[in-house]
């Protein structure tokens, strides 16, 4: 018997290589005032932008040259608020649509936005909906167009936290896998072991659903067949196939949960400013093993042993068990170029910190076994 469960995600998902192409008429359906987020560069967007502006809409284009920070976001929401807003589009990767989706959900509220956040401000529901937010992601990796919060640095504190709300889901989600094609290979790396991190933790932790992991049970062996492709080589179909693992942990993470790896990840980002989804690929082998060592839950060592399974036959040793396959897919990860949590400026104090916060993190809730700071600790160690 099927147990009950809750499955929310974006209005519509459109996927598929060549979705983007009607994008700009599906945005001005949506008001022709358009608010538009877009990388440091806006070479990925200039062409949304023309289309655009060729059917009567106002632009107002807006960078997002790193993961967000509030102050950022404040002043997203002034100048969307002073072009009169009636649309946000965020085209880029993760901190893009993180930034998107919080710049659309702050503009109508009556209230700063530290008033809304997790952890360091008040965590207040929203006072009124969003605006309209349309996501087009251009890396595979975060999943945001699917999520209902955006990570925001607070520097002052020194922590990533996160502006929550069901409402913030996108209306429109088009993920278009042409729009990840020749991605540098660091960002696809990074990207692509934070998209595997989110198809393999909601399978292990324990909010698991039946549809969450039918979504991870496809996308896990795709994942990890196809990203080694892309490092060696530009592949169209293993592009392809890494935005839609991408998908699948988006929707998977947002309606099952996560783990340590995302747990300590959110405290190491905000302390140090080192990349997300490197920080989630340094840490995945190790968190894996530290987790099957201290797992009760026949089930979840199961599972476990079954991710075990899917890694070592990507790297050509499926007889592998799940210590001997995590193994692989660090020494794979160096090997292709991911830094150690040393080389990403994370030293003995931040993780201290880090493992502390972590305790109290939602990412945490679900992970498959009880780790304390020492076994938090021994894992960033081992990490590098």
């Amino acid at each position: 018997m099927t147990p009950p469960f809750a499955f929310a995600t974006a209005t519509q998902i459109l996927f598929g290589r060549g979705q983007a192409k009607d994008a700009a008429a599906r945005i001005s359906a949506f008001g022709q005032h358009v608010f538009l987020l877009h990388g440091r560069s806006s070479a990925r967007s200039a062409w949304l932008t023309a289309a655009l502006v060729d059917l009567g809409c106002t632009v107002t284009e807006f960078p997002v040259p790193a993961e967000p920070d509030l102050a950022l976001i404040e002043a997203g929401v002034a100048q969307a608020r002073d072009m009169g807003a009636q649309v946000v589009v965020a085209i880029g990767g993760g901190a893009v649509i993180d930034a998107g989706k919080a710049i659309a959900a702050l503009v109508p509220a009556p209230r700063d936005g530290m008033t809304y956040l997790e952890v360091v401000g008040q965590g207040l529901p929203l006072d009124r909906a969003p605006l309209p937010c349309v996501a087009l992601p251009t890396t595979a990796g975060t999943g945001a167009e699917v999520t209902r919060n955006a990570v925001i640095a607070v520097p002052e504190h020194r922590r990533k936290v996160s502006l929550r709300d069901a409402r913030m889901l996108p209306d429109l989600a088009i993920v278009d896998p042409a729009l990840t094609d020749h991605c540098p290979p660091a960002i696809t790396l990074a990207s692509g072991l934070d998209a595997i991190t989110q198809v393999i933790e909601p399978y292990i932790c324990t909010r698991t659903n039946p549809l969450t992991d039918a979504l991870c049970r496809d996308a896990t062996p795709r994942g990890l067949a196809a990203l080694p492709v892309l490092m060696r080589a530009e592949d169209a179909a293993a592009r392809d196939e890494m935005a839609w693992v991408s998908l699948c942990g988006g929707m998977a993470l947002a309606n099952a949960g996560l783990g340590a790896v995302h747990g300590l990840a959110g405290p190491l980002g905000g302390l140090t400013g080192a990349a997300h989804g490197a920080i989630c690929g340094a840490l995945l082998p190790h968190a894996l093993k530290a987790n099957r060592a201290k797992v009760t839950d026949p089930m979840l060592r199961d599972r476990m042993d079954q991710v075990g399974g899917w890694i070592g036959a990507a790297f050509g040793q499926p007889q592998a068990d799940l210590a001997q396959a995590a193994d692989l897919l660090a020494d794979w990860s160096r090997q292709a170029g991911l830094p150690g949590l040393t080389a990403l400026g994370i030293d003995r104090t931040v993780r201290i910190a880090a493992a502390e916060a972590a305790a109290s993190s939602s990412s945490m809730k679900a992970n498959p076994a009880a780790l304390d700071v020492q076994d938090l600790m021994q894992l960033m160690e081992a990490a590098g």
